[in-house]
């Protein structure tokens, strides 16, 4: 039995990397899914690879109009809302010390990643509700729990995703709507690869993990799990994914 049969579930950020396998995964497991990101090309290509299945939605999560049309876009054309995936944001070069990274850099890692997890939360949230409860999973980072150096305003980002996640599943625990986040090492997407090529000490940050660079299904492997009914006493929680980076 497909494991989310019956569910609609919106990612923000899904374009591309994890968001579009998470995407492609829970389309397999039965779900009906919401590509939603700003990048039109690669979402209309995603939502087209997966089927009838899908739609792709263009949305800038980090404005409240956009956010609450994609969402409203995705509830009438689907019926309902079960699950939200917040996984919009990332890191880049510009990110450093406080001392010395980029200010635009930080508002940036602060509007996307933080700001953009609370504006789908907010939205998404009550559709949730409405359809009798549901999981909202938030993509944090390992580098939350502050290990890493020389990335101070992702990991303040990251850091602020991880509180968020525990005061929302407190906040509609009630309504039965679990909050859960995730949080991965280094990931094999285009990004991370890139970096690895372009940033002298990215190497050195991911040749810590023991176990390798995370598989992009490794975690949509997870997202499927908190998306479903298997986990349905679980919420506050903050699954950490690091192939053997130990802080």
């Amino acid at each position: 039995m497909m494991r989310l049969a019956g569910k609609v579930a919106f990612l923000a950020g899904a374009t591309s990397g994890i968001g579009a396998e998470t995407g492609r995964m829970f389309a397999r497991e039965g779900a009906k899914v919401v590509i939603a990101g700003r990048r039109a090309a690669k979402g209309e290509a995603v939502a087209h690879e997966i089927g009838e299945a899908a739609i792709y939605v263009q949305m800038d999560v980090s404005e409240p109009e956009q956010v609450e049309r994609a969402i409203g876009t995705a509830v009438s054309h689907f019926g309902k809302l079960n699950v939200l995936l917040n996984n919009a944001g990332g890191s880049s070069g510009a990110d450093g010390p406080v001392t010395r990274g980029s200010l635009d850099e930080f508002w940036k890692k602060m509007k996307v990643d933080l700001f953009g997890t609370f504006l789908c939360s907010r939205f998404g949230i009550p559709e949730l509700i409405k359809s009798g409860g549901g999981s909202v999973i938030n993509m944090a980072s390992m580098v939350g729990y502050g290990s890493t150096k020389g990335r101070d305003a992702y990991s303040a980002s990251k850091g602020a995703v991880f509180t968020l996640t525990r005061t929302t599943a407190r906040e509609y625990v009630a309504d039965r709507v679990r909050v859960n986040a995730i949080a991965p090492a280094a990931v094999k997407t285009e990004r991370i690869l890139k970096m690895l090529e372009t940033v002298p000490d990215a190497k050195a940050v991911t040749g810590a993990q023991v176990l390798g660079l995370i598989d992009l299904e490794e975690i949509a492997y997870a997202a499927v799990f908190l998306a479903s009914d298997e986990s349905r006493s679980i919420t506050g929680q903050v699954l950490g994914i690091h192939a053997g980076f130990f802080e």
